[in-house]
């Protein structure tokens, strides 16, 4: 059976990265992008990264321009936004596509493996995030609206 640790990624920094590496770990897989309404959920995604991170967890962060053009920059600019607006500590990737014929292999099976709303599979916007329990198995998944605030009661009983 599947699961994401069969999938490789590119970091924001430009190194393959398993994401096998994470095994044993719970995640939090969003697609994030620079200019959009729910970029300010960044400041929610560190604190969940801060509050859990000690604890086995960590919060995968991967850009995306396919939503409203909100991710134009090139990985060196979303890296320094991220970092000096938002303090992000957790691992951001390259950006990439979460739909269509060029999605990420990740995505694809993300969405397989836990459709959104009746059963439609693309990702509707930024900030859509996929929770995955310590073997790599995808349980849930949440809408760009979800607050990672709300995500502390999910993560917390994984962990």
């Amino acid at each position: 059976m599947a699961t994401v640790y069969d999938y490789s990624a590119k970091t924001i920094d430009g190194k393959d990265k398993k994401l096998a590496n994470y095994r044993g770990q719970v995640l939090l897989i969003v697609n994030v992008a620079s200019a959009c309404g729910y970029t300010p959920q960044y400041e929610g995604l560190e604190a969940l990264q801060k509050k859990f991170g000690a604890r086995g967890f960590a919060v995968l962060g991967f850009p995306s321009n396919q939503f409203g053009a909100q991710e134009p920059g090139s990985d060196k600019e979303i890296a320094e936004f991220c970092s000096k607006n938002y303090g992000v500590t957790f691992p951001m990737f390259s950006k990439i596509d979460v739909n269509g014929a060029g999605a990420h292999p990740l995505y694809k099976y993300l969405q397989e493996e836990k459709p959104g709303l009746l059963g439609s599979e693309p990702i509707k916007w930024n900030f859509s995030k996929f929770l995955v329990d310590k073997n790599g198995a995808v349980v849930a998944r949440y809408g760009s609206s979800t607050k990672p605030s709300a995500l502390e009661e999910p993560i917390s009983a994984l962990l």
